[in-house]
């Protein structure tokens, strides 16, 4: 039976309720859109905000270490990082210690949005977690990051 839009009033889910990637995937789709939500017409995605993040937190990075760090294979990040300098809020400087590098820099621009996307991806994360306690947020946090570095070995 459908409902009006067409879709049917309930789907047998089997066992995919069951699965981890089932359920990071739902989790992660909710966050993503909640923070587009958040952000608004700045129009940063969060594959971009942590590329700012890491620029800010470690000026001269190059663009193997943030895409390493963020998990992107270096055809993504250079992406990013283009939108990024059309924007005016990244530049590129030839490394000082490989000239075959990149080393990136926030701009004044960039570090004033910055200022501006913390404070809005603080509400957000709060937002997010709103129905967990302090130790609950942390517990999630932990438990995640063993599933992923355990994944890594």
């Amino acid at each position: 039976m459908a409902n009006k839009t067409g879709k049917p009033n309930s789907i047998n889910m089997a066992s995919l309720p069951d699965l981890i990637g089932y359920n990071l995937r739902c989790a992660q789709v909710a966050v993503f859109q909640h923070f587009s939500q958040t952000i608004g017409e700045v129009e940063i995605s969060p594959p971009q905000y942590g590329a700012l993040v890491l620029i800010d937190a470690n000026p001269g990075i190059s663009q193997s270490a943030i895409a390493s760090a963020l998990r992107f294979d270096r055809s993504t990040l250079v992406q990013i990082i283009d939108r990024l300098e059309d924007r005016k809020l990244v530049v590129r400087e030839v490394s000082a210690t490989d000239r075959r590098s990149h080393a990136l820099k926030l701009t004044e621009l960039g570090h004033t949005l910055l200022a501006e996307l913390n404070i809005l991806v603080n509400t957000h994360e709060q937002h997010m977690t709103r129905d967990l306690s302090v130790d609950e947020r942390h517990t999630l946090m932990e438990l995640l990051a063993r599933v992923y570095k355990k994944a890594e070995d």
